[in-house]
């Protein structure tokens, strides 16, 4: 007799849930789905798109960095992972090719 707790009484022993474990199967199945068609995939198609603009790259090819500047590549190393952008007349940055975002169409930096 105890005013706050009150007594418990036992159930019937609890059953197992009908299906088995095709439940939880087919679930992690769909999440594996989900998971590659709306994550992976889409991010595996970008990484091909900028490996094939790194590959792509010239001399004379206008780009953007991914810093924001604007420049025309006036040199390629040797080893191929950087590359000398030519800013202006004067000025010339040493950048990675991996910080190019993207290939701006030729007289971009004669419109700006």
């Amino acid at each position: 007799m105890s005013l706050f707790i009150s007594n418990a009484y036992a159930n019937a022993p609890a059953t197992a849930p009908a299906g088995g474990g095709w439940d939880l199967l087919i679930m992690l199945a769909a999440f594996g789905l989900i998971f590659y068609f709306l994550i992976y995939r889409p991010q595996a198609k970008r990484v091909k798109e900028h490996k094939n603009l790194m590959s792509a790259l010239g001399k004379g090819d206008e780009v953007l960095t991914q810093g924001g500047l604007v420049g025309r590549i006036a040199k390629i190393a040797d080893d191929k992972d950087f590359v000398a952008i030519a800013l202006n007349d004067t000025t010339e940055v040493t950048v990675q090719k991996s910080a190019i975002a993207a290939v701006l169409p030729k007289g971009t930096m004669k419109s700006l």
